[in-house]
């Protein structure tokens, strides 16, 4: 059955225009919207009293939503408007609001929008799945599970740029550089990638960026896996790299020496072969060539590591470190390298430093290598992490320390002999006899007959070719799944295998792997991973870690442009239901309607949302949601023979992965000014437009605009660029103040992301996962990514732009859930009142703060930035603020961007009046505190603010010698005397930490 997923005959698969391709007599219907509407029919409100008090009170929106009645007549009366409608016409352009509402039905409320998604859930067969190729199945702890996958205090953080409120995920993350690091035998280690086939771009990029950009030839092993070779070949594209896929032990690279930049070997490979690479490795670095290994961490605990090999660089998948396979993610990829590529690697790095008191500290470091801040000159473009699967993987480590993921990792190669064994006894050849970890290959003559016996016994194996299957086993096989296993591969007849007969050949067990590769070196020897082995200590652990960081659960996050809204259980809870949690994401597709049935409804609603055609759930960030939109542009010039189509205008206010995104697509930047009041300069947009109009490809533009902006002229500027052959790429991070009231398709743009991690209620994670759909015009949707193993997108399809096909599909229920419970109602009241909130905050703080970038109203959009310049020349800057914020209990805003010195504030619609008031009140505490420096009654660098964040330590120091008091350090607003979040640490010492890098778990005597 499996070959059906594989088969491209047009005779059993069909292509579909959207995001997806299944079975013809599957496909799904028109039906699945009407049918959902009319089974929540009994529950629609009423305008009839009598049926009105029998309607439903888990009502949705009403939860969501943080203010409504008196709290929203309170608010526009503070701005001096009568009504909602008010606001609206003085903050949006009349000539770009929706002439229609939502099509997408009444909110359905809690319960039965569960019921009803358990329903769908239940059309996903689980199988037992032995596919392996980069996921397997996993035993997740409980004591993880419970305590941060479905934990609000782990899973609403946001990424840790504010480091004294975020020590715990900061000392877990680097638990996970720590055991990264550790288990492939190289020194530095990042805090996670989006996933194994995107890692290896980057490794590949790496590599050419090593070889100064002038070597473009990059040798891919024939074994690594089809996914992670079709990612390299669709990143390598843009940057003219030449891809050849080889046998790289018979490879002749000293004929290729001159453009050799890198070569590419997985370790074990895809066909479950442990290769012994060392001499490899050492031809491949005498010909001038960077060797960079895919590998398993959970092979490495008995495989010599690929440090040891001599590889430059070690990636793959952490998901089998207690994450689930979620039908492809989001899983955390790790990477590592040699020190010379500490500057080069992408991602997030977590970095030791010191605060203030000279105690130890943690801090993302190195942050100028980021695309953020190279912006067109990076070489890599993660702007979203897998932070919170990283953490999970990490606690995995932690919990069963080295002995116990040996014991583990043993136990999986024990049962795989035992398995090798009975298949032998079977009649049948295994490809990599004596030469395994977990993977056996397996030639059966007709791969066809043995798929189908194993789907008829509920088990998935791997069509590698017509003649050879593939079975990896993981940690959750037990004596009962061997036995099954075993009978697949036995002849008609013949008399049965017992598991517990073959386990004798473990008695006298050779090595199924080159002796010469058994591990001898050591790993996580940290105390860390050898204290925490009971659920009693773990636990306390875990809550330790999380009682350092502010989350949502604390306060709002009030973060321009990120969008920090509430996370519902409600949304959250079908996440860990095993019928979305135990799917592989390469199972038949007759296994996966469920999953097939929740997207395609998703994508229906995105459709409507966005007002396009065509949906791919593919990005799994908002990073690779911009790189995707780009790549199918330039996928859709080149079709039209316009390959000199290349030029991308960006505004100078753009979002920093704007430029890199370009960059990555192979696109020439060209800059577009902004004028004084923050809008897209028309006169240069038309000049530069003009100027390149025979290379036009494409503009970015972020709507509202990143100044918080509804610019009048965004239609006009899309005009412009279609006149001169150019197409419209629309950043969607602020999609938030757009939906039910404007559509990206009606204001002249031909594709945009989604960020589902912010608009759409996907939580952060500290840092990641986050997703980044795409949508597009009827023109762009034969061009959506398509992918090796899974056939999906549009006819003329991009390569992929992650490893697995949906993304991280395990979280799209999250946003599956929200728009079904808001309904389109709902959906628009959200965005109007996102609105409203930024306006009366930004009301409130005007006369205390200058408000920078208005329209002629004197409103803002559904963000707004405060100007901390004025302040600057008194010794306060915005960073002074933001870390003044943390002794108020509040995370700051977004600092410093787009404007320096600046803090850009969105409340979203999720948080109360109350809340909104109470981070106004500390905003105009704070300004009065400013104040007392200006007027000289606290010097400027001896005050409160430049002296925050004041931790606990700090405060009760026996010394005190500041011109300020201890209760105006800890207590300056009376709340805090009843609910105060305390950092953890005084200010962290940014420069410190970049001037003495440390990447990994200092030892005792460090701390010492």
């Amino acid at each position: 059955m499996l070959s059906r997923i594989t088969s491209r005959s047009a005779s059993v698969i069909t292509r579909l225009p959207t995001h997806r391709i299944v079975a013809k007599q599957q496909l799904l219907n028109s039906q699945h919207q009407k049918s959902f509407a009319k089974s929540f029919v009994r529950f629609q409100h009423t305008t009839k009293p009598a049926l009105a008090k029998l309607a439903p009170l888990d009502t949705f929106p009403r939860r969501h939503v943080g203010s409504e009645g008196k709290e929203v007549q309170d608010m526009l009366k503070q701005l001096g408007m009568k009504n909602v409608d008010e606001l609206l016409g003085k903050t949006i352009p009349s000539a770009i609001r929706s002439p229609k509402a939502l099509a997408i039905g009444e909110g359905v409320p809690e319960r039965q929008l569960l019921a009803r998604l358990k329903e769908i859930a239940s059309k996903n067969k689980l199988n037992r799945s032995y596919i392996g190729q980069g996921y397997t199945d996993t035993v997740v702890p409980n004591v993880i599970l419970r305590n941060i996958l479905e934990n609000p205090a782990w899973y609403t953080q946001y990424t840790p740029y504010q480091p004294e409120i975020a020590q715990g995920r900061l000392e877990s993350l680097l638990n996970y550089q720590t055991m990264v690091s550790d288990l492939t035998g190289l020194p530095i280690a990042n805090a996670s990638l989006l996933d194994e086939g995107t890692a290896a771009a980057e490794a590949m990029l790496m590599c050419w960026q090593a070889a100064r950009q002038k070597k473009n030839l990059f040798v891919v092993d024939e074994n690594c896996h089809p996914q992670t070779i079709a990612c390299l070949k669709a990143r390598a594209e843009s940057f003219n790299i030449e891809i050849i896929v080889a046998d790289t032990l018979n490879y002749h690279f000293e004929e290729h020496k001159k453009e050799l930049c890198g070569v590419l070997l997985q370790y074990p490979n895809t066909r479950g072969s442990v290769k012994d690479y060392e001499a490899l490795a050492a031809n491949i670095h005498a010909v001038g060539g960077q060797v960079a290994v895919a590998t398993d961490l959970m092979a490495l605990t008995l495989l010599k590591s690929p440090g040891e090999l001599g590889a430059d660089i070690a990636f793959g998948n952490s998901q089998r470190f207690g994450v689930p396979l979620g039908f492809g993610g989001p899983h955390a990829a790790f990477f590592a390298c040699k020190d010379d590529h500490k500057r080069r690697i992408p991602g997030r790095l977590i970095g030791v430093s010191k605060d203030a008191d000279g105690n130890h500290a943690y801090r993302l470091a190195l942050q100028t290598r980021e695309q953020h801040i190279r912006r067109e000159k990076a070489t890599s473009n993660i702007c979203t992490a897998q932070a919170l699967l990283a953490n999970m993987a990490a606690m995995y480590a932690v919990y069963h320390g080295p002995e116990g993921i040996k014991s583990i990792a043993q136990r999986i190669n024990d049962m795989t002999t035992v398995l090798a064994e009975g298949i032998r006894q079977s009649g049948y050849v295994i490809e990599n006899e004596d030469n395994f970890f977990d993977t056996l290959s397996v030639t059966v003559g007709n791969s066809s007959s043995i798929l189908q016996r194993a789907s008829a016994a509920g088990i998935n194996l791997r069509a590698i070719d017509n003649h050879t299957v593939g079975v990896t086993l993981d940690e959750a096989v037990t004596k009962e799944d061997l036995s099954k296993l075993i009978s697949v591969f036995q002849k008609e007849g013949a008399p049965a295998i017992s598991v517990d007969e073959l386990a004798n050949v473990l008695d006298n067990k050779a090595s199924t792997f080159p002796h010469q590769l058994k591990r001898t070196s050591p790993y996580l020897q940290h105390p860390v991973f050898n204290s925490y082995h009971s659920e009693t200590e773990m636990l306390r652990y875990i809550h330790h870690l999380e009682s350092k960081d502010l989350s949502l659960v604390h306060s709002m996050i009030a973060l321009g442009s990120c969008t920090m809204k509430l996370n519902a259980t409600t949304e959250m809870i079908p996440v860990t239901w095993p019928e979305f949690s135990n799917v592989h994401p390469f199972a038949p597709v007759e296994q996966t309607q469920g999953y097939l049935t929740m997207l395609d409804e998703l994508a229906d609603d995105l459709k409507e949302i966005t007002g396009f055609e065509g949906v791919s759930l593919q990005p799994n960030s908002g990073a690779q949601g911009e790189y995707a939109g780009l790549r199918v542009i330039r996928a859709y010039h080149h079709a039209r023979g316009d390959d000199r189509r290349n030029v991308c205008l960006i505004p100078i206010s753009a979002h920093g992965t704007n430029p890199a995104s370009a960059a990555m697509c192979g696109m020439d930047i060209v800059i577009v000014q902004c004028d004084n009041e923050g809008n897209l300069d028309m006169e240069d947009l038309k000049a530069k437009a003009k100027k390149y109009k025979d290379r036009l490809g494409a503009i970015m533009i972020t709507y509202p605009s990143t100044f918080g902006m509804f610019e009048p002229g965004v239609s006009e500027a899309c005009k412009v660029v279609h006149e001169n052959g150019g197409l419209v790429y629309l950043d969607g991070a602020n999609l938030n103040a757009q939906i039910g009231l404007t559509k990206p398709a009606e204001i002249g743009a031909d594709v945009c992301h989604m960020n589902l991690h912010k608009t759409f209620c996907i939580p952060h994670g500290g840092g990641g996962p986050g997703m980044g759909p795409i949508a597009c015009t009827k023109e762009l949707e034969p061009y959506l990514p398509g992918h090796p193993v899974v056939p999906c997108g549009g006819q003329n399809a991009i390569g992929p732009v992650s490893a697995a096909p949906y993304g991280s599909a395990s979280i799209l229920p999250i946003s599956w859930a929200y728009i079904k419970m808001m309904g389109g109602e709902g959906l628009t009241k959200a965005t109007k009142l996102a609105i409203l909130n930024a306006n009366y905050m930004a009301s409130r703080l005007a006369n205390h703060y200058e408000i920078l970038y208005t329209n002629e109203n004197g409103m803002c959009g559904h963000e707004f930035i405060v100007d901390i310049r004025p302040f600057v020349d008194h010794g306060i800057e915005a960073i002074d603020v933001a870390k003044r914020l943390q002794d108020y209990g509040f995370h700051s805003p977004t600092m410093s961007w787009p404007v320096t010195n600046t803090l850009m504030i969105e409340p979203t619609e999720s948080e109360s009046k109350a809340e909104l008031d109470r981070f106004c009140d500390a905003m105009i505490s704070i300004r009065k505190e400013i104040q007392q420096v200006i007027d000289g009654k606290l010097p400027k660098k001896d005050n409160m603010l430049n002296k925050a964040p004041h931790s606990l330590q700090t405060l009760m120091s026996d010394k005190w010698d500041r011109p300020y008091s201890r209760e105006v350090a800890a207590f300056p607003m009376s709340y805090l005397r009843e609910k105060k979040f305390w950092p953890s640490v005084s200010r962290v010492d940014d420069a410190y930490g970049d001037r003495n890098l440390m990447c990994t778990c200092p030892s005792p005597e460090e701390y010492a």
